[in-house]
């Protein structure tokens, strides 16, 4: 199945309904594609949690959770279903862990779970780049071989404005790592993040970095901002900041699309629920079936997904 992208706010999932006897500690998030997946919280929160545009975790603490009650949640979760074969590690970026920690997670659920063929989690470009290629490549061989990566812009400009704690520079190097260990990197990109003013940099930079440094997956999200944290968002923002409408987005997606040329296939969705327009397709193979689609949208509005159908 292809994985939907969650590296941005989603409303918080509950974990499979088979699952009744581990206590979650709320709010849960996840991918969409890892609904049908054990979750297990490796840790609490999210280590960066600065981020402008995201309240996912601004409720918690990042926490490394005690290794005692992660088994103590394998173990029950086993008990319940004992056949599961993919497992999604929470919270915010699991991959923060020690590799000392992460061996003994992955070991555990290995020996647990004999069925198990995948774990993912949802990874910061910092988790990427302060392990080494080597101790990625191992954690693939024990199977975390997806990691779900928030890119949000390739522009540094826009990065610095909602304080993303990355650049251009940066989420280049995290991706190279993750290609060179074989990891297979599942990325978002926020459309009008950068708003009226300066959406063509954001698009031109995050274009750039895609066809430099491809992931495997590519997904575009349309901003929208939860109320507590439109203040924040503001505030990084140059005065006279507009939010793009939605003929603006399909403009930014237009564009992001004409650009794209990577050097290696890279599946491309934007199904998120936030999106105006769904579209689905591998790059650059499809581009301009692509781009037909969002010319048939520009004129034919009712093809948009309705505001009251879009949702986090």
């Amino acid at each position: 199945m292809f994985p939907d992208f969650g590296a941005y706010p989603t409303l918080p999932l509950c974990p499979p309904w088979r699952i009744t006897t581990i206590y979650y500690d709320m709010p849960l998030y996840r991918p969409p594609s890892e609904g049908n997946n054990l979750i297990i919280q490796a840790t609490l929160g999210c280590s960066a949690n600065y981020c402008t545009f995201c309240s996912m975790y601004k409720t918690k603490s990042y926490t490394a959770r005690p290794l005692a009650q992660v088994f103590a949640d394998i173990d029950s979760a086993a008990r319940e279903w004992p056949t599961a074969s993919r497992v999604f590690l929470a919270d915010g970026d699991a991959l923060t862990l020690s590799m000392d920690n992460l061996r003994a997670i992955l070991n555990k659920l290995h020996e647990t779970f004999p069925a198990l063929t995948r774990v993912s989690a949802y990874a910061t470009p910092k988790n990427l780049i302060d392990k080494s290629v080597d101790e990625l490549r191992e954690l693939k061989s024990m199977k975390l071989n997806l990691v779900y990566m928030g890119i949000e812009s390739g522009s540094t400009d826009v990065l610095k404005r909602v304080i993303k704690g990355a650049s251009q520079k940066t989420h280049g190097m995290a991706l190279d790592n993750a290609n060179a260990a074989g990891l297979k990197v599942s990325a978002t990109v926020i459309l009008g993040l950068a708003g009226q003013a300066g959406w063509e940099d954001h698009i031109a930079g995050t274009a750039k970095l895609i066809n430099e440094h491809p992931p495997t997956y590519l997904s575009t999200l349309q901003l929208t901002l939860d109320e507590g944290v439109v203040d924040e968002f503001m505030a990084g923002q140059e005065e006279g900041f507009q939010f793009q409408d939605d003929d603006a987005i399909l403009i930014e997606q237009e564009h992001l699309l004409k650009l794209l040329n990577p050097p290696k296939p890279v599946i491309f969705r934007s199904n998120h629920a936030s999106n105006c327009l769904p579209l689905a397709g591998n790059l650059p193979k499809d581009r301009d079936k692509l781009l037909d689609v969002i010319a048939l949208a520009k004129n034919q509005t009712h093809l948009l997904r309705s505001p009251q159908m879009r949702g986090l």
